[in-house]
C-alpha cells in the first residue's frame, strides 16, 4: 500500500489552484493545509479545494508536525527564502520555476537541502510530460542525423500593471523568468548549456523586461533561438531541425508532433494526462519520498542549477537587473 503524504500549499495563487486542481487526481497525496499571509485568502482556499487547515503565517504551517510536503507558489523573488524555511522544518519541497532570482540563491538552497537532509526540487512539469519524453527519445533517431538547429517560443499577452507581479520588479518580473525559461530548459535538454549567449530585450520604465529574444551558440555549431514576451500572443511552437529532417510541437497535448525524416511526413499522437500536467511532478516527488531520496534523478538539482546559470548569463547580456538580489 502507497504511503499517504500530507501536503501544503505555501502560497494561494492562481497557479497553486491548478496544481491542487491536478494533486487531487493522486490517491495518496492528502490535502491537508494552506497558507497565505492573509488568513481569510488562506481559509477561502482551503474551503474552496478542500483542504483542512489554513494559516495566516507561513512559519506556524510548516511548525505543523504533520505536514510533509510543501508546494512553494510564491513570486520568483520570495522562492529561496520559503524553500530554506521550510527545509529547515524537514519539509520536502516541490517549489515554483523558476527557482530562484540567481544562482547564489539556488546554492544557498542546495546547501539547505543538503544540510537538512531533506528533499527539494523544482517545479517543472514538463520534463515529466508524455509528449516531451516522446520528442526526446525521437530525437535520438539516427535517421535524422544530428541535431543542428532549435527554435522555440512562448508568448502571451499580459497588460501593464506594475503592481500585479508579471510587471513588479520586486517579484522578480520580466516574461524571461516567468516563461521564456520554458524555452531555455528544452535547449538545455536538447543541446545542453550553450557556449555562447546573445540577446536583445525590450526593456520598459520601469526597469522591467517585457520581450526578450535569445541567440544560443554551441561548441559543434549548433544553434538555438529562443523568444518569451508579454508583448503579443503567439503558436508557442518548437522546431528541432535535424541533418534530415525536423520535430515540431506544441506544448498542448492534444496537438500531435509533427515529425519529417528523410522527406516522409508523420503526425505522432501521444495520450492525454489526466490533469494538466503538474500531478506528473507531484507523483514524482512522492516516487522519490518512497525512495528516501532527497533529490529527483528525472530533475536534479544540478539541471535546476544549470538552468539558473543560464538564465544568469542572459540578463547579463540583456541588462536585465533585479536591484534587490543582484
Amino acid at each position: 500500500m502507497k504511503k499517504r503524504y500530507n501536503w501544503a500549499i505555501l502560497g494561494c495563487g492562481k497557479i497553486a489552484r491548478k496544481f491542487v486542481q491536478d494533486l487531487s487526481l493522486l490517491e495518496n497525496a492528502h490535502l491537508y493545509a494552506a497558507a497565505s499571509r492573509n488568513l481569510d485568502n488562506a481559509k477561502q482556499f482551503v474551503n474552496d479545494l478542500g483542504f483542512e487547515k489554513a494559516y495566516g503565517s507561513y512559519k506556524e504551517m510548516v511548525q505543523d508536525p504533520d505536514v510533509d510536503i510543501v508546494y512553494i507558489a510564491t513570486p520568483h523573488a520570495m522562492h529561496m527564502e520559503h524553500s530554506i524555511l521550510c527545509l529547515e522544518h524537514k519539509k520536502a519541497v516541490l517549489c515554483e520555476k523558476a527557482f530562484a532570482m540567481n544562482t547564489k540563491e539556488v546554492d544557498n538552497m542546495i546547501r539547505v537541502s543538503k544540510e537538512n537532509n531533506t528533499f527539494l526540487m523544482e517545479a517543472f512539469w514538463t520534463i515529466f510530460s508524455s509528449k516531451f519524453i516522446k520528442v526526446m527519445e525521437l530525437s535520438k533517431e539516427k535517421e535524422l542525423g544530428q541535431l543542428k538547429f532549435v527554435k522555440s517560443d512562448f508568448m502571451f499577452k499580459a497588460d501593464f500593471n506594475p503592481d500585479k507581479r508579471l510587471y513588479n520588479i520586486d517579484l522578480g518580473a520580466g516574461s524571461l523568468l516567468d516563461i521564456g525559461i520554458y524555452p531555455i530548459f528544452r535547449s538545455l535538454m536538447l543541446l545542453g548549456k550553450p557556449s555562447s549567449i546573445k540577446t536583445m530585450a525590450n526593456i520598459l520604465s520601469n526597469g522591467v523586461e517585457e520581450s526578450i529574444s535569445m541567440l544560443f551558440g554551441y561548441e559543434n555549431g549548433e544553434m538555438a533561438v529562443l523568444t518569451s514576451s508579454f508583448a503579443s500572443n503567439c503558436h508557442n511552437e518548437t522546431e528541432l531541425c535535424f541533418e534530415n529532417g525536423f520535430i515540431k510541437f506544441i506544448r498542448e497535448p492534444e496537438f500531435p508532433i509533427l515529425m519529417e525524416c528523410n522527406g516522409v511526413q508523420e503526425e505522432i499522437y501521444i495520450e492525454q494526462p489526466k490533469g494538466m500536467g503538474y500531478e506528473l511532478e507531484a507523483k514524482h516527488v512522492m516516487e522519490c519520498l518512497d525512495q528516501g531520496l532527497i533529490e529527483s534523478s528525472l530533475l536534479p538539482l544540478s539541471t535546476s542549477r544549470a538552468l539558473m546559470e543560464i538564465l544568469d548569463a542572459v540578463r547579463k547580456d540583456a541588462g536585465i537587473v533585479f536591484p534587490k538580489h543582484d
